[in-house]
């Protein structure tokens, strides 16, 4: 894989409360991805980016929900996250990354 490929693919991670107590408790790091991005290619990405070890990878996709507003309605769109599972001596640090 290509390194063009490796950095169009994970789009951002997503840091909230709820992935906070993940990486924490069972060492998950949450990123969303490429709709098109299959679990071997975001588990590859993952450890050629941050060097670390990835164990298991589990995608979901989620619906973009429908919006209303003054001028009328619109749709956000589709998007899929990755769970990646680290190994417990692997750590990654989203300090200082734009």
């Amino acid at each position: 894989m290509d390194n063009e490929k490796l950095y169009t693919l994970i789009e951002a991670p997503i840091i909230t409360e709820q992935t906070a107590g993940l990486s924490e408790t069972l060492k998950q790091v949450v990123f969303k991805v490429n709709l098109s991005a299959t679990k071997r290619e975001i588990k590859k990405a993952v450890e050629e980016l941050f060097k670390v070890e990835v164990l298991k990878v589990t995608t979901s996709i989620v619906k973009g929900k429908t919006k209303r507003n003054r001028f009328g309605i619109y749709k956000k769109s589709n998007y899929k996250k990755a769970f990646v599972s680290i190994s417990k001596d692997s750590e990654i640090q989203f300090e200082g990354i734009n």
